[in-house]
């Protein structure tokens, strides 16, 4: 069964942002292909919420590849899965922090 989806004020935030560097940058298509791969992931880990890693540090949390350049960091709970953040894995690691 899966969990109920919750997009943080910073997920959206995030998500927004990327949507609108492709949208400044690349294609149409390249914007309809990361919304799509977003999405899919989204679903997928919100029937397996435990598919990927969890974030170093902090077992709690996990993180999923999106793209190359964008990583869906996730919390699973008992009924939820909890959207943190999209990151950019061309920034500094540091700025993971949650």
């Amino acid at each position: 069964m899966a969990l109920e989806i919750v997009w943080s004020p910073r997920a959206i935030k995030n998500f927004d942002s990327v949507i609108a560097y492709l949208e400044r940058h690349w294609t149409e298509r390249e914007v309809r292909n990361f919304v799509k791969q977003t999405l899919k992931t989204v679903s997928l880990v919100s029937e397996f919420p435990y598919l990927y890693k969890p974030l170093v540090g902090n077992e709690t949390i996990r993180e999923a590849v999106v793209t190359k350049h964008n990583v869906l960091i996730y919390r699973p709970d008992n009924d939820r899965l909890e959207i943190l953040t999209i990151f950019d894995t061309r920034q500094h690691p540091e700025k993971k922090r949650l």
